[in-house]
């Protein structure tokens, strides 16, 4: 650990096993113990693989219906014509690039830190490929609850289209006078 220097707020693999994956945690907060060690309290982030199955594969069949419904967004619809393009092996890969936020807390030995990763929220408009392309880069959309066993979205969805933006009237010319009535426009709110 002398190497490296952390900070709270960096994301790090964590040994725990030598014969598993690295875990990775997002630093929270360091702290000196009274013999002189340092601990970290770290938020967990989980891997495919550390989730039940039955909880993985109801959410990938929830994220493929949505990319099936009809209000489907346009930046939705290219990322998935571009995860269809992918090959069987980076479609795998990304798997692997896949965690689960959890907001579950952790203080372990900070000498069990092996190194700095980089972890995102999902960008729809980000290729797919950027989270292959970037060495120790990990994306996220969905939370982890493991006392509940119950996975949840992070984030709101930006909706394009004519049922989600706002019409504006063409502009008038210079002088001419607004022809809608501004009384029913208007809401009254209070007396």
């Amino acid at each position: 650990m002398t190497a490296n220097m952390y900070r709270v707020g960096d994301y790090v693999y964590f040994e725990t096993s030598s014969t598993s994956p690295y875990q990775i945690r997002r630093i929270e907060e360091l702290i000196k113990t009274p013999n002189g060690n340092v601990e970290a309290k770290v938020m967990c982030f989980f891997r495919r693989r550390d989730i039940a199955t039955s909880l993985v594969m109801m959410a990938d069949k929830q994220r493929h219906e949505n990319m099936d419904a009809t209000l489907i967004s346009a930046l939705e619809e290219e990322q998935e014509r571009e995860a269809e393009q992918l090959a069987e092996k980076e479609r795998h890969q990304l798997k692997h690039r896949e965690l689960f936020l959890s907001r579950q807390v952790e203080t372990l030995p900070a000498t069990h830190i092996r190194g700095k990763c980089s972890v995102t929220l999902l960008n729809e408009t980000e290729s797919l490929l950027y989270y292959l392309n970037k060495e120790d880069c990990f994306f996220y959309s969905l939370v982890f609850d493991p006392q509940q066993k119950t996975l949840l979205a992070d984030k709101g969805e930006i909706r394009v289209g004519p049922r989600y933006q706002a019409e504006i009237p063409p502009l008038l010319p210079e002088g001419a006078e607004d022809p809608r009535k501004s009384e029913d426009l208007e809401d009254l709110v209070y007396t």
